[in-house]
Formats: C-alpha cells, structure tokens, sequence
C-alpha cells in the first residue's frame, strides 16, 4: 500500500530551522486521529535527479492531521510543496 503525501514545510523552532524535519500533509485526513495511522510509517522523497532519499514519520504535528517526518540526511529547500510516498 502505497500513498502520497505532499511537503508543506520545514519543521521551525525558535530561531531555527530544521532541514532533515518535514510537515507531511496527507490529503483527506484532517484531525489526529485520522494521522495516528501513519505514525511510524516509512517515507520516500523522489528527487529531480532521481535520487532516493528516506525516512520515517514519527510525530504527529497539531490538531489538523498534519505529520513530521525525520530524514538522515537534510533535504533541499525544492522539495518544499513535493510529493512524498508513503509505504
């Protein structure tokens, strides 16, 4: 099973940004209960060039059904407003 979800920004805090953190919105899932499903659930980011970049979705992130996703590696400010699979 396999769905999309869309990157909406990175995850902010204080004076800092966080560019290995992601805000995942997943179309039609809109309260937390909804996104409880996808905790710790895989995800995958397509580059330009084809390169695959991973990572996990491990938080919740307010009351509208929106989700963060940890990656190892940083990924690039044209991935903002992207699609992301989650497997």
């Amino acid at each position: 099973m396999s769905l999309e979800g869309y990157i909406v920004n990175f995850r902010l805090g204080g004076k800092r940004q966080y560019p290995n953190q992601v805000i995942i919105e997943i179309p039609n899932v809109r309260s937390t209960k909804e996104a409880a499903r996808f905790l710790n659930r895989k995800v995958v980011w397509i580059s330009p060039k084809g390169v695959k970049v991973r990572g996990k979705i491990l938080r919740l992130h307010g009351r509208k059904g929106k989700l963060v996703a940890y990656f190892k590696k940083g990924l690039p400010g044209q991935a903002l407003g992207t699609k992301v699979q989650i497997i």
